[in-house]
Protein backbone atom coordinates (compact mmCIF):
# COMPACT_ATOMS: atom_id res chain seq x y z
CA UNK A 1 0.00 0.00 0.00
CA UNK A 2 1.34 3.37 -0.98
CA UNK A 3 1.57 5.82 1.89
CA UNK A 4 1.85 8.89 -0.30
CA UNK A 5 0.22 9.75 -3.58
CA UNK A 6 -0.44 12.90 -5.49
CA UNK A 7 -2.81 15.17 -3.56
CA UNK A 8 -6.33 15.22 -4.93
CA UNK A 9 -7.65 18.69 -5.66
CA UNK A 10 -10.91 19.73 -4.09
CA UNK A 11 -13.66 20.70 -6.49
CA UNK A 12 -15.88 23.73 -6.18
CA UNK A 13 -19.16 21.80 -6.04
CA UNK A 14 -19.90 18.65 -4.07
CA UNK A 15 -19.71 15.50 -6.19
CA UNK A 16 -22.79 13.49 -7.14
CA UNK A 17 -21.80 10.66 -4.78
CA UNK A 18 -21.91 13.03 -1.83
CA UNK A 19 -25.34 14.33 -2.88
CA UNK A 20 -26.57 10.77 -3.29
CA UNK A 21 -25.53 10.03 0.28
CA UNK A 22 -27.14 13.29 1.46
CA UNK A 23 -30.49 12.22 -0.06
CA UNK A 24 -30.13 8.75 1.47
CA UNK A 25 -29.35 10.24 4.89
CA UNK A 26 -32.38 12.53 4.60
CA UNK A 27 -34.66 9.55 3.95
CA UNK A 28 -33.12 7.65 6.86
CA UNK A 29 -33.53 10.67 9.13
CA UNK A 30 -37.20 10.71 8.15
CA UNK A 31 -37.51 7.01 8.96
CA UNK A 32 -35.97 7.52 12.39
CA UNK A 33 -38.05 10.65 12.98
CA UNK A 34 -41.14 8.54 12.39
CA UNK A 35 -39.96 5.83 14.78
CA UNK A 36 -39.07 8.37 17.46
CA UNK A 37 -42.42 10.08 17.02
CA UNK A 38 -44.10 6.69 17.39
CA UNK A 39 -42.08 5.98 20.53
CA UNK A 40 -43.24 9.18 22.22
CA UNK A 41 -46.81 8.78 20.97
CA UNK A 42 -46.94 5.34 22.57
CA UNK A 43 -45.17 6.55 25.71
CA UNK A 44 -47.57 9.41 26.38
CA UNK A 45 -50.61 7.22 25.79
CA UNK A 46 -49.39 4.49 28.15
CA UNK A 47 -50.26 4.45 31.83
CA UNK A 48 -46.90 2.92 32.74
CA UNK A 49 -43.70 3.19 30.65
CA UNK A 50 -42.01 0.74 30.55
CA UNK A 51 -44.86 -1.58 31.46
CA UNK A 52 -44.88 -3.62 34.65
CA UNK A 53 -42.46 -6.52 34.49
CA UNK A 54 -40.03 -4.74 32.18
CA UNK A 55 -37.09 -3.15 33.99
CA UNK A 56 -36.17 0.43 33.22
CA UNK A 57 -33.13 0.65 30.92
CA UNK A 58 -29.69 0.92 32.46
CA UNK A 59 -28.04 4.30 31.96
CA UNK A 60 -24.28 3.84 32.26
CA UNK A 61 -23.53 1.16 29.65
CA UNK A 62 -25.60 2.74 26.83
CA UNK A 63 -24.02 6.14 27.49
CA UNK A 64 -20.47 4.73 27.50
CA UNK A 65 -21.10 2.71 24.33
CA UNK A 66 -22.60 5.73 22.60
CA UNK A 67 -19.58 7.80 23.58
CA UNK A 68 -17.32 5.13 22.10
CA UNK A 69 -19.30 5.09 18.85
CA UNK A 70 -19.42 8.87 18.55
CA UNK A 71 -15.65 9.03 19.08
CA UNK A 72 -15.19 7.17 15.79
CA UNK A 73 -16.14 10.33 13.93
CA UNK A 74 -12.60 11.57 14.67
CA UNK A 75 -10.66 8.82 12.85
CA UNK A 76 -13.14 8.98 9.97
CA UNK A 77 -12.58 12.74 9.67
CA UNK A 78 -8.83 12.14 9.85
CA UNK A 79 -9.14 9.57 7.05
CA UNK A 80 -10.89 12.10 4.81
CA UNK A 81 -8.30 14.75 5.62
CA UNK A 82 -5.42 12.38 4.87
CA UNK A 83 -7.04 11.22 1.62
CA UNK A 84 -7.48 14.82 0.47
CA UNK A 85 -3.75 15.29 0.96
CA UNK A 86 -3.01 12.11 -0.97
CA UNK A 87 -1.86 10.13 2.07
CA UNK A 88 -3.43 6.76 1.33
CA UNK A 89 -1.64 4.94 4.16
CA UNK A 90 -2.80 7.35 6.83
CA UNK A 91 -6.33 7.35 5.46
CA UNK A 92 -6.34 3.55 5.47
CA UNK A 93 -5.11 3.27 9.07
CA UNK A 94 -7.52 5.92 10.37
CA UNK A 95 -10.42 4.15 8.69
CA UNK A 96 -9.27 0.82 10.12
CA UNK A 97 -9.25 2.28 13.64
CA UNK A 98 -12.85 3.48 13.15
CA UNK A 99 -13.89 0.09 11.78
CA UNK A 100 -12.37 -1.84 14.70
CA UNK A 101 -13.93 0.41 17.36
CA UNK A 102 -17.32 0.36 15.62
CA UNK A 103 -17.14 -3.44 15.36
CA UNK A 104 -16.57 -3.67 19.11
CA UNK A 105 -19.47 -1.29 19.71
CA UNK A 106 -21.80 -3.34 17.50
CA UNK A 107 -20.72 -6.65 19.07
CA UNK A 108 -21.45 -5.31 22.56
CA UNK A 109 -24.78 -3.82 21.45
CA UNK A 110 -25.85 -7.12 19.88
CA UNK A 111 -24.95 -8.89 23.13
CA UNK A 112 -27.09 -6.40 25.10
CA UNK A 113 -29.92 -6.67 22.55
CA UNK A 114 -30.01 -10.46 22.91
CA UNK A 115 -29.84 -10.12 26.71
CA UNK A 116 -32.87 -7.81 26.58
CA UNK A 117 -34.72 -10.37 24.44
CA UNK A 118 -34.34 -12.82 27.33
CA UNK A 119 -36.00 -10.30 29.67
CA UNK A 120 -38.92 -9.14 27.48
CA UNK A 121 -40.17 -9.67 23.95
CA UNK A 122 -41.14 -7.31 21.14
CA UNK A 123 -44.59 -8.96 21.01
CA UNK A 124 -45.34 -8.43 24.71
CA UNK A 125 -46.09 -4.70 24.67
CA UNK A 126 -45.96 -1.51 22.65
CA UNK A 127 -42.82 -0.61 24.60
CA UNK A 128 -41.08 -3.83 23.60
CA UNK A 129 -42.11 -3.41 19.99
CA UNK A 130 -40.83 0.15 19.54
CA UNK A 131 -37.76 -0.46 21.72
CA UNK A 132 -36.55 -3.36 19.59
CA UNK A 133 -37.52 -1.67 16.33
CA UNK A 134 -35.62 1.52 17.15
CA UNK A 135 -32.51 -0.22 18.48
CA UNK A 136 -32.52 -2.84 15.74
CA UNK A 137 -32.77 -0.19 13.02
CA UNK A 138 -29.87 1.73 14.52
CA UNK A 139 -27.75 -1.40 14.84
CA UNK A 140 -28.52 -2.17 11.20
CA UNK A 141 -27.23 1.27 10.21
CA UNK A 142 -24.01 0.72 12.15
CA UNK A 143 -23.60 -2.61 10.31
CA UNK A 144 -24.06 -0.82 6.96
CA UNK A 145 -21.38 1.71 7.98
CA UNK A 146 -19.03 -1.19 8.78
CA UNK A 147 -19.63 -2.77 5.39
CA UNK A 148 -19.01 0.53 3.59
CA UNK A 149 -15.80 1.10 5.54
CA UNK A 150 -14.60 -2.45 4.83
CA UNK A 151 -15.22 -1.87 1.13
CA UNK A 152 -13.27 1.40 1.30
CA UNK A 153 -10.36 -0.27 3.10
CA UNK A 154 -10.08 -2.73 0.24
CA UNK A 155 -10.24 0.07 -2.35
CA UNK A 156 -7.81 2.40 -0.51
CA UNK A 157 -5.20 -0.36 -0.23
CA UNK A 158 -4.25 0.33 -3.85
CA UNK A 159 -4.14 4.11 -3.51
CA UNK A 160 -6.35 7.15 -3.76
CA UNK A 161 -8.28 8.21 -6.81
CA UNK A 162 -10.87 10.94 -7.19
CA UNK A 163 -13.57 8.25 -7.19
CA UNK A 164 -12.27 6.72 -3.94
CA UNK A 165 -12.02 10.13 -2.30
CA UNK A 166 -15.65 10.82 -3.17
CA UNK A 167 -16.57 7.41 -1.78
CA UNK A 168 -14.70 8.15 1.43
CA UNK A 169 -16.41 11.54 1.78
CA UNK A 170 -19.84 9.97 1.24
CA UNK A 171 -19.15 7.19 3.74
CA UNK A 172 -17.81 9.73 6.25
CA UNK A 173 -21.06 11.69 5.88
CA UNK A 174 -23.00 8.50 6.59
CA UNK A 175 -20.83 7.57 9.60
CA UNK A 176 -21.26 11.04 11.10
CA UNK A 177 -25.03 10.72 10.60
CA UNK A 178 -25.11 7.28 12.26
CA UNK A 179 -23.06 8.61 15.17
CA UNK A 180 -25.33 11.63 15.63
CA UNK A 181 -28.31 9.32 15.39
CA UNK A 182 -26.81 7.20 18.18
CA UNK A 183 -27.06 10.21 20.49
CA UNK A 184 -30.74 10.61 19.66
CA UNK A 185 -31.52 6.90 19.94
CA UNK A 186 -29.80 6.54 23.32
CA UNK A 187 -31.60 9.67 24.52
CA UNK A 188 -34.94 8.18 23.53
CA UNK A 189 -34.02 4.80 25.02
CA UNK A 190 -32.96 6.33 28.33
CA UNK A 191 -36.00 8.61 28.53
CA UNK A 192 -37.85 5.58 29.90
CA UNK A 193 -35.46 5.53 32.87
CA UNK A 194 -36.48 9.06 33.90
Amino acid sequence: MSSAAAPVERGVARPNGWWGMAVFVATEATLFGTMIGSYFYLRFRAVEWPPAGIPAPHVTVPLVLTGVLVSTSLPVALAVSAARRGLAGRAWWALLVALVVQSGYLAMQIHLYLHDLDRFSPQGSAYGSIYYTLLGAHHGHVAVALLLEAWLLIRLASGITRYRLVGLQAVAFYVHFVNALALVVVGVQLSAAA
